[in-house]
């Protein structure tokens, strides 16, 4: 059977169907697996895809379906990150994308307010405030000239440096391979973390979570940092060790953490919990992971890029976001 179409997996509203088709195009057909009627129906779709878009591995095919996958070219995800899904029985010769940098505009967005209101005091002096405290004179962080460090210099972490280049900030990052056509007044490999966490004045963590990643953000590379640095967190929250992080904070009240992942969440784990007094601290600034939570009119802009890396896969071209061996052992 001819491998032709782009097959959604996921039950599409008629506003998602519209926007995959418009930037489908006449690529080939494209088939919904909400539409088949029996799993024979579903099995003679998917052996069809030349690619396929998904929302969660696990809610969207059925594990006798997995072996039908192989012949695809490319199973693009919707979200950007992964690591919560069952990726390790899907088919090994079936490429994996995130979609990555789906979001980012609005995360970068999300980041910078929580970088500026710990840089400025905000919440530290609202509650001054109403305590009858007016302190004036106590200083704050200025952004300009000072280094913003992004861990993870993909297409979340390029657009947090283009916001805070803005600002007037050195942009220094990391990325798998040390290099970047993005401009950086520094960049190196995963190896360098040491050289990133000691220039960094704000460090923003847009890395995936990998076994390479998982606590990468240790005591050590906490000790680290300057003294008055400031954290801000947009991936994953195991991304940082937990109790590492609030001995450090308890130790350094000028240190502030800006946290919008954490190391358990609904989505990703059924509920919400915190093993550490975290936010009974007053040098840390919290969020419910809703920096990509800006609603509807963010739709086209995440499906269009999904479907532009499937078109991507069937032209021939290597598809951007790949998740690696590495983060595929879930």
């Amino acid at each position: 059977m001819t491998r032709d179409a782009l097959v959604v997996a996921f039950d599409a509203s008629e506003r998602d169907r519209g926007i995959i088709a418009e930037a489908w195009g006449a690529a080939g057909p494209l088939l919904y697996l909400a539409d088949a009627a029996s799993p024979e129906a579903r099995a003679r779709m998917l052996q069809r895809a030349a690619a396929l878009l998904a929302r969660h591995t696990g809610n969207d095919f059925r594990p006798e379906e997995w072996p039908l996958l192989a012949g695809a070219r490319l199973l693009q995800m919707l979200p950007a990150g992964v690591d919560f899904m069952p990726l390790r029985d899907l088919p090994p010769e079936l490429p994996v994308a995130g979609n990555g940098g789906a979001s980012a505009e609005p995360m970068a967005e999300h980041g910078a307010a929580l970088a500026l209101a710990a840089a400025k005091r905000l919440f530290v002096e609202h509650a001054e405030l109403r305590a009858g405290r007016f302190n004036q004179f106590e200083p704050n962080i200025r952004l300009a000239g000072g280094v913003c460090g992004i861990l993870g210099f993909g297409g979340i972490g390029v657009a947090v440096a283009r916001l805070m280049r803005a600002f007037g900030m050195k942009i220094h990052a990391i990325n798998r391979r040390g290099a970047s056509e993005e401009p950086t007044d520094w960049i190196g490999a995963p190896d360098r973390l040491d050289e990133l966490c000691e220039a960094a004045d704000i460090l923003f963590i847009t890395a995936p979570l990998s076994a390479a990643t998982e606590k990468v953000i240790d005591a050590g590379a906490l000790r680290r940092m300057k003294d008055r640095a400031i954290l801000v967190n947009l991936a994953r929250g195991e991304i940082i060790d937990e109790r590492a992080l609030y001995d450090h904070l308890t130790a350094r009240p000028s240190f502030t953490a800006c946290l919008d992942a954490w190391w358990v969440e609904p989505i990703r784990h059924g509920g919400f919990r915190i093993d550490t007094p975290l936010l009974d601290l007053p040098n840390v600034i919290g969020s419910p992971h809703n920096s990509a939570s800006v609603g509807g009119s963010r739709r086209p802009v995440v499906l269009g890029r999904a479907v532009a890396n499937c078109l991507r896969a069937v032209r021939g071209e290597t598809p951007l976001h790949l998740i690696q061996p590495e983060e595929r052992m879930q």
